[in-house]
């Protein structure tokens, strides 16, 4: 089905990234939702446009390219490394714009060189950009998952609190409450008080009477486990709240993740910024901070300035997958995203890769670049 509505750029941007050693894919529009719901996260799931096939199966309108780009991958069990670009259209909701709009970008499988492919993504998605709107100065904000959550280990929280904190990073308003909470933590709602009361009753220390009890209250009232939770599943949750509730971080630690999050300054500056603060905090982040010198360094062989690059400690990018590097390309002084993209490591073994393959990408708004196209205009 041929293209409409198309900014009169997207021939020659197919050309620029073409021109950038990829291969040109295309994906269906139609998509299994299961994987989209499994591990887009919170703010795509609740955006996807649903629809069921006859069979029963859940299926989506295509919301976005790097998952059905990395099963297409997985399925046609092409090698790596392999870089693909795709321009086509999305549907999702969209707070402004319409909700059925196109996007393009690349993804980059199977590169081993880690710091290079960072590197290289993130000059690809100045260069397609800058080639669109001449003359515009851009904004780069870069941050690092993989930083945060060695912050977070090696702070000493339990693990339920460490995915917790993980899962909402690039969520800045929830995960301002989840530290809020670790510093008054208290259970809430009907779910807190069924831990309080099981607690008192002695069974969250007793995982076999726990499974029982939930066992035995299901089947009193009439609950199915083929149409919910297991009761193990249950009595696990349920022992994870406890844990949960019962964390409190001393000031000490809760004031250091504080100063971490502070961080804002440029990426030219942040290696040393880093290290200083493992150094105050008695932190250890060699290996993190290692890979995040590396990129740096690579970012510079590859033409880029880290000194042009804001690196921001609490940025993040809301989707699940995101493993380390991420980033976002704005108009300077413009709140607009034009691209945005990041480093999905654990992605195609989720998806059924047989073997990890290493992985990082961008997408670019077309929208939106038209739109600071016609202002710089």
């Amino acid at each position: 089905m041929p293209l409409t509505n198309l900014p009169a750029f997207a021939s020659d941007l197919v050309a620029d990234l073409e021109g950038l050693g990829t291969e040109r894919v295309d994906t269906p529009v139609i998509q299994p939702a299961e994987p989209f719901l499994d591990m887009a996260g919170e703010d795509l799931r609740r955006r996807i446009f649903m629809t069921e096939s006859e069979t029963g199966k859940s299926l989506c309108l295509r919301p976005e390219f790097t998952i059905p780009v990395c099963l297409r991958h997985i399925e046609t069990a092409t090698g790596t490394p392999r870089r693909y670009s795709y321009l086509g259209e999305v549907f999702r909701q969209r707070r402004e714009g319409a909700n059925e709009f196109y996007q393009a970008g690349i993804e980059d499988l199977g590169e081993p060189d880690i710091a290079r492919a960072d590197a290289r993504i993130v000059r690809d998605a100045l260069h397609v950009i800058a080639n669109r709107l001449p003359g515009t100065p851009l904004s780069v904000t870069l941050g690092d998952q993989g930083v945060f959550e060695a912050v977070v280990a090696a702070c000493g929280l339990p693990a339920g609190w460490q995915k917790r904190l993980i899962h909402a990073f690039g969520n800045h308003a929830h995960l301002q409450k989840l530290i809020a909470d670790l510093s008054d933590p208290a259970p809430s709602g009907v779910f807190g008080l069924e831990v309080e009361r099981l607690a008192i009753l002695g069974m969250l220390d007793d995982e076999a009477k726990l499974i029982a009890h939930i066992d035995a209250t299901m089947e009193a009232t009439g609950y199915s486990t083929n149409a919910s939770r297991s009761p193990a599943a249950i009595a696990r949750r349920l022992r994870e709240k406890m844990e949960l509730a019962n964390t409190r971080l001393d000031s000490r630690t809760l004031a250091l993740l504080k100063e971490f999050l502070a961080l804002e300054i440029s990426l030219a500056e942040a290696p040393e910024a880093l290290a200083a603060f493992a150094r105050k905090a008695g932190l250890v982040l060699g290996a993190a901070l290692e890979r995040f010198e590396s990129r740096v360094s690579a970012l510079r062989e590859a033409g880029v300035d880290p000194a042009s690059i804001t690196y921001r400690a609490a940025f993040g990018r809301p989707l699940d997958y995101y493993t380390g590097l991420v980033f976002e390309i704005t108009p300077a002084g413009d709140a607009a995203v034009l691209a945005g993209g990041g480093r999905f490591d654990r992605l195609l073994t989720l998806l059924g890769a047989r073997e990890r393959i290493p992985a990082v990408g961008f997408s670019l708004w077309l929208d939106r670049i038209a739109s600071a196209g016609g202002a710089a205009a």
